[in-house]
């Protein structure tokens, strides 16, 4: 077994923590090992846990207590009958490797001790306090569904969306099945320069003969087809140095067919010379942005180029403080942005507004600032301003019992392998827990029967995975017929009515 080096260090001191050994990083990786051994090896009473959320961050937490704790059962809650959060809903349609987790995610819920439960939503069909009461631990993971907002005038107008409502309507999330977006503009504008950016302007931009071979939902593919939108501008507050989206995300939007880059050569002047002592992924985004920039163009690129008929390109240095007004006062017609100036550098640069205005003109306003945890019980501690759970290594602070992990833990940032090790660290404090005995397991819990019998009386119906794997069955033919990796259902009771 090879542990990636962040979780070898968690397990060493873990491992020192409950075996009373000492530490040095010469022996490290060692006593991480150990630390696994360990945790195999343990013989405690039945641990019954709940987990909250079929994301990522739900399911490798999951897998880390059954592989460490031979005698837990770990049962899963989702409020939709389909499972895998953000894989499903959030990963862009044209990045299909990335949905590659989900294989992984479906021999968890094989396991014989691991079991998922649909169409459940916890602090509306069952409380927080009847969890606590079946199980030994409860572990929150359910993510960030809130959208963060921008706080200006005329964000309630036609035409204005979050990036993350956008993204579940082209990836069919129920709640975002109808959102029917105004593209009957030629230019776009989306807040921040992150990769959920970059994705929504990609999906804008790309040739519908591409997202035809995806799982995108139909309902996205025939407005998309249709769409008057031509060019893309990405705002950011900071500059080219602060962007947040990665080069593997940049590289595709320079190639995409037919589309070509609007940037800015004077944003770009001087950087090659900054750029000398940044960290390496830095360093080659940053060089990418240069060249496509301020080089000349290959004969190739060049070609590219001519034959475009669609553009986006990097807006810096500006910051929302209206959405402008049609004649009507319906919908969006343009957007005002204040001048900004850097004070600092590198990462840590702030932007702070100037006097300085300008306008654009467009039709279709999409903001990517961010997601936001929201609090799911009164019960249990939330940070309004940080829009997460205030936790120590995922033990949620004054509610012994209660854990939680992924983007309520820590906020809504990192890519799936940052969630694969939140998820690892909370794990690894639950199991110190009860070998502490700060979680007490001594008392025998019921479990999924205490709470299967509360959801009986209030009319709720489970859907268990292989139910969900029904759904899968019929999603995947309709897909095939369509050409497509699979044709999502979009409505909760078209799910639940797919398996018998």
């Amino acid at each position: 077994m090879i542990v990636p080096r962040p979780l070898a260090a968690l397990l060493a001191r873990v491992y020192c923590r409950t075996t009373g050994s000492g530490s040095s990083s010469s022996s490290s990786s060692g006593r991480a090992f150990s630390g696994v051994q360990w945790f195999s090896s343990l013989a405690e009473p039945e641990l019954k846990v709940c987990i909250v959320g079929s994301g990522p961050a739900g399911f490798y937490t999951a897998q880390h207590l059954l592989k460490y704790h031979k005698s837990s059962v770990v049962d899963i809650y989702e409020k939709l009958p389909v499972p895998f959060g953000l894989v499903r809903f959030g990963v862009a349609p044209d990045h299909p490797e990335v949905k590659n987790v989900i294989n992984a995610f479906t021999q968890i819920a094989h396991h014989d001790r691991c079991s998922f439960y649909g169409n459940v939503s916890v602090g509306k069909d069952i409380s927080i306090e009847e969890l606590k009461q079946a199980y030994h631990a409860l572990i929150l993971t359910y993510g960030a569904e809130a959208n963060r907002i921008l706080g200006i005038p005329g964000e309630n107008l036609l035409g204005v969306y979050s990036a993350r409502t956008f993204v579940g309507w082209y990836n069919g999330l129920p709640e975002n099945r109808n959102l029917n977006p105004e593209l009957s503009s030629e230019t776009a504008v989306i807040l921040g320069q992150g990769n959920v950016a970059l994705d929504v302007a990609r999906i804008l931009l790309s040739p519908i003969d591409m997202l035809k071979k995806t799982d995108i939902a139909t309902h996205a593919l025939e407005a998309l087809a249709a769409s008057k939108v031509k060019r893309v501008l990405l705002v950011g507050r900071r500059g080219p140095l602060q962007v947040a989206f990665t080069i593997k995300e940049l590289r595709e939007m320079i190639n995409l067919p037919g589309t070509c880059p609007l940037l800015n050569p004077s944003d770009f002047e001087g950087l090659q010379q900054m750029i000398k002592d940044l960290p390496r992924p830095r360093k080659r985004l940053t060089e990418l942005m240069i060249k496509a920039a301020l080089e000349k163009p290959s004969e190739k690129e060049a070609e590219h180029r001519a034959a475009a008929t669609k553009e986006w390109g990097l807006q810096f240095l500006r910051s929302p403080v209206e959405i402008v007004p049609s004649n009507d006062g319906k919908r969006v017609a343009g957007i005002r942005l204040a001048v900004t100036k850097l004070e600092g550098s590198g990462k840590s640069a702030k932007a702070v507004q100037t006097e300085d205005v300008e306008d654009l003109e467009c039709g279709l306003v999409l903001s990517s600032v961010g997601y936001k945890s929201y609090p799911i019980d009164p019960s249990v501690p939330f940070d309004q301003q940080q829009g997460i759970i205030p936790n120590n290594l995922g033990r949620v602070l004054q509610a012994p019992g209660l854990y939680c992990s992924g983007w309520v833990k820590r906020g809504p940032t990192g890519v799936i392998v940052t969630t694969m090790n939140d998820g690892f660290e909370t794990a690894v404090s639950v199991l110190e827990d009860v070998r502490l005995g700060s979680l007490n397991v001594s008392a025998s819990k019921g479990g999924f029967k205490d709470i299967e019998a509360l959801l009986k009386q209030r009319g709720v119906r489970p859907v268990s995975f292989s139910e969900w794997e029904k759904i899968d069955a019929v999603e995947v033919a309709k897909g095939e017929k369509a050409g497509k990796p699979r044709e999502k259902l979009l409505g909760v009771q078209e799910m639940i009515k797919a398996h018998p």
